[in-house]
């Protein structure tokens, strides 16, 4: 399955870390993979597998789309995410995830930039920039821009769906994590849920407005791999489950008991744990609607018209103002495709001109 896409990665690539609707660069090699991307996971693994490791292990690749896995286009995020695997990996930053930011912001101020934090914007209003990027969700630009905006356009973000939030949960431990099966024990990022079967009964219950008492868990151990993240000989882990969208439900109980089932003894090693609730997302960042960390639901619709059906997504019917955040495609991931894509559309509706005439006159 994954052999042809991840040696045909790089014909691939740009046109789907972007916008859907788009002239493909290599519309064959996207045509193959739509023709298996567009069904629902649970149906496409049952099809394409006949043993239940390969159809849980390409569940748990689908479970990031945060859907049912019946829905359509679910299986495209486990043939993305298992493509990515094979052809360049699933890195952890050295040090943290901190140090992504911080190297983007070192990048920033060498150019020139300034950073300035701890002054919120109420309203558009308050910013005289001839261009701005707006790294929000529609409920955001709704209240930044208001009445500004025109109200097709307004009415479209007002109709944008966001999908289950998370719990999370942070552990520091004494040891590393004791899993049953050693190759656990050798990755950075392990899918707890069992079966196909057992893994589609939890995906399903957020959009019913449920918890699942075996959620799909999703853990990461950087520890395994940077000893810098923690004193010499303990470790650390994170891990979280889907939630109905604003979930109050305190999940620690049942999150740590399915990292038990897999890893008996896994509780004597917690020394300590930080425990986030949507609410708790939300607080420390706006964008986590509902603890939706995907900046939306990733529904059929939404995959195509994100935030709206427009030629350039990004871009608001505001003159200079664009949208970066992860409601723009291609979505929710540490891929900085968004401000990227976004940063690209100004830069070729004004930045791009005034930057070409200033080469002209120097040359």
């Amino acid at each position: 399955l994954f052999e042809p896409l991840a040696a045909g990665w790089a014909d691939l690539e740009a046109s789907l870390l972007g916008p859907l609707v788009h002239v493909p660069r290599h519309p064959l090699a996207l045509a193959r993979f739509g023709l298996s991307a567009l069904q629902s996971a649970a149906g496409f693994a049952r099809r394409r597998f006949r043993g239940e490791p390969a159809q849980a292990l390409f569940a748990g690749l689908a479970s990031h789309s945060i859907l049912p896995l019946e829905s359509l286009g679910s299986a495209s995020f486990g043939l993305v995410l298992g493509t990515t695997g094979h052809a360049v990996g699933w890195p952890l930053p050295r040090g943290g995830s901190q140090r992504i930011a911080d190297a983007l912001a070192s990048y920033l101020r060498s150019l020139g930039g300034e950073i300035r934090t701890g002054a919120p914007v109420e309203s558009l209003d308050e910013l005289s920039a001839p261009t701005i990027l707006c790294d929000v969700t529609p409920r955001q630009l709704l209240r930044l821009a208001g009445e500004r905006l025109p109200e097709r356009y307004r009415r479209s973000l007002e109709r944008f769906r966001y999908g289950p939030g998370v719990f999370k949960l942070d552990w520091a431990l004494s040891g590393p994590i004791p899993w049953t099966a050693p190759e656990c024990g050798r990755a950075g990022t392990v899918h707890l849920g069992g079966t196909l079967e057992e893994i589609a009964a939890s995906e399903r219950s957020p959009a019913r407005g449920e918890t699942s008492e075996r959620p799909f868990v999703l853990l990461a151990q950087p520890t395994l791999f940077d000893a810098s993240r923690a004193p010499e000989g303990r470790h650390t882990a994170w891990a979280y489950c889907h939630v109905p969208n604003g979930s109050s439900a305190d999940l620690t109980d049942a999150v740590e008991r399915q990292v038990e089932r897999f890893a008996p003894g896994f509780r004597e090693r917690v020394l300590a744990r930080s425990v986030f609730a949507p609410a708790d997302l939300e607080r420390r960042n706006r964008n986590l609607v509902g603890g939706d960390i995907a900046g939306g639901s990733n529904e059929l619709r939404q995959l195509v018209a994100r935030p709206v059906l427009r030629p350039v997504p990004y871009a608001t019917p505001l003159e200079g103002v664009y949208l970066c955040s992860a409601s723009t495609p291609p979505g929710g991931g540490v891929h900085g495709m968004c401000g990227y894509l976004a940063a690209r559309a100004a830069l070729r509706a004004g930045g791009g001109r005034g930057r070409r005439r200033h080469r002209r006159r120097s040359a």
